[in-house]
């Protein structure tokens, strides 16, 4: 009891400097262990006897990853929501608004049952709230299924009322919908995702019967607060690929005319007679610059420097496209051969053949591709030529 007597003393003091200050699990529970109605609320710091790095120490605390999401225009129209609880909400917000394609991310309180919940109500008075955050994401660049796989790459589904250090109902994991389209496509993922646990998953999927924003400090917590309490990691955050949908409306092949007049012989010939050009020849074969690749017939987008490697083989070498609806297979049986040639949607335009000798932690297929068919945009010019939402694919 002097050991607590004391403990507070100090914490008094020191909040009186303005130092911040964070207290041992069993003193901020008075001590003893309480039930789930009566939780502090998640400012409470990591659980000090754990093997838990502290709030100052903590390398996901002490810096949060760019955003790739503010170098993206956002068509609002077609933005669709959905709402996820996964314990203290600051670190959910903050990592949910960095996977590529959310336009927004919010804290509130969801599927309770009282109106426009305080954060004191929701921890000390059994409101029976969520802290959740609310997401607005664009379809066209994550889907779904993807957004919530990301979402329980920060979250123990099979934990009860407890997500980290943070125990309470209102830590509860869950996935909260509007539209009820999204029910299976949530619950295929939960499916997924219950082969990797031999606990069964007990994240809550409902409809979403209400939600009430949090207080503006909860906003941008960590945005704010750099090195604030966070009980999830956002290193899962580099393994998310964005995905953007290539519309074929948006470009069209200029006649034979026209394409003799504004390619050289080369590029007529690589392109609309499917010829070859020399091995280390090509303009691209070496080009390892951030930026991407266009058929040059149509400017369609093709491939991204992302996915380009360096194969030896004297061509570009990709391991995938932008948009696999952009790539047209065709059997190639000329020169005795049997090989896969790929040609573009839009231009129908010969690019060059595909193989299974590429990366294996790639995928491990090898686009090799004629420097002839490419058109190349520098990453710093993508905007200004029209391509500035396939910005977010390149790094």
């Amino acid at each position: 009891m002097k050991k607590s007597v004391t403990l507070i003393i100090i914490a008094v003091a020191a909040l009186a400097m303005g130092l911040v200050v964070f207290l041992p699990s069993a003193l901020k529970n008075g001590g003893n262990d309480m039930d789930s109605s009566n939780q502090v609320p998640s400012i409470s710091a990591p659980d000090m006897n754990s093997n838990s790095p502290t709030p100052e120490t903590s390398e996901s605390n002490s810096r949060l990853p760019e955003n790739p999401n503010t170098a993206i225009k956002f068509d609002k129209t077609k933005l669709k929501d959905i709402y996820y609880a996964g314990g203290c909400f600051w670190g959910v917000e903050a990592f949910l608004a960095r996977v590529p394609g959310v336009y927004n991310a919010e804290v509130g309180y969801a599927n309770g049952n009282t109106e426009n919940p305080s954060y004191e109500d929701v921890c000390y008075k059994n409101t029976g709230h969520a802290e959740t955050v609310y997401v607005q994401y664009d379809p066209d660049i994550i889907s779904l299924e993807k957004l919530t796989e990301a979402f329980f790459t920060v979250i123990n589904p099979t934990s009860i009322n407890k997500q980290g250090n943070d125990k309470g109902a209102q830590y509860r994991s869950g996935i909260y919908y509007t539209n009820e389209a999204d029910k299976p496509i949530i619950d295929a993922v939960v499916t997924s995702e219950q082969k990797m646990y031999d606990k069964p998953i007990v994240t809550e999927v409902l409809p979403l019967s209400n939600y009430y924003v949090a207080e503006d400090y909860h906003q941008d917590y960590l945005e704010k607060n750099p090195n604030g309490y966070c009980h999830i990691s956002f290193d899962s955050l580099k393994d998310i690929e964005p995905e953007v949908n290539v519309d074929p409306t948006k470009y069209s092949k200029p006649s034979d005319d026209e394409l003799r007049k504004i390619l050289t012989t080369e590029e007529y010939n690589v392109t609309q007679k499917s010829s070859t050009e020399l091995s280390f020849s090509g303009e691209f074969w070496d080009n390892m610059k951030p930026g991407l690749y266009v058929d040059i017939v149509t400017g369609e987008p093709l491939f991204t420097s992302t996915d380009k490697f360096e194969s030896a083989c004297g061509w570009p070498s990709f391991t995938k496209p932008v948009d696999e609806e952009v790539i047209v297979e065709v059997v190639d049986k000329t020169f005795g051969m049997v090989r896969t040639e790929v040609r573009s949607r839009v231009g129908d335009s010969h690019l060059g053949h595909v193989f299974e000798d590429g990366p294996k932690d790639r995928g491990g297929l090898r686009y090799c591709i004629n420097s002839a068919s490419l058109r190349f945009i520098p990453l710093e010019d993508l905007e200004k030529e029209g391509y500035g939402d396939f910005a977010i694919l390149i790094k």
